[in-house]
């Protein structure tokens, strides 16, 4: 049987993690109160922030403002893309 959560970023009881996807007290957090949908759309959304900014993910300064935007992300109201994101057409 799967682990439930109740996702604190679809706002229902969803299927969890299957084990933490990130280190520390955050990593905790997310495993806690973040479903498997959740966190791939965190995927996708972080991928945009990479290239849309152009970051390295093995640069500390980048790796400190996705840290901050996937705590954004997942438990306030604050995440965005940038203000120059085109989403691509579908």
């Amino acid at each position: 049987m799967s682990r439930m959560v109740n996702c604190v970023k679809l706002g229902k009881e969803a299927e969890g993690l299957k084990m933490p996807t990130y280190p520390g007290e955050l990593g905790q957090k997310i495993f806690a109160n973040v479903s498997n949908e959740a966190w791939q759309m965190w995927l996708k959304h972080q991928t945009m922030l990479i290239n849309e900014y152009r970051l390295s993910p093995i640069d500390p300064k980048a790796r400190k403002l996705l840290e901050g935007e996937m705590e954004k992300f997942f438990f306030s109201d604050d995440s965005a893309a940038p203000e120059q994101f085109v989403p691509p057409q579908q």
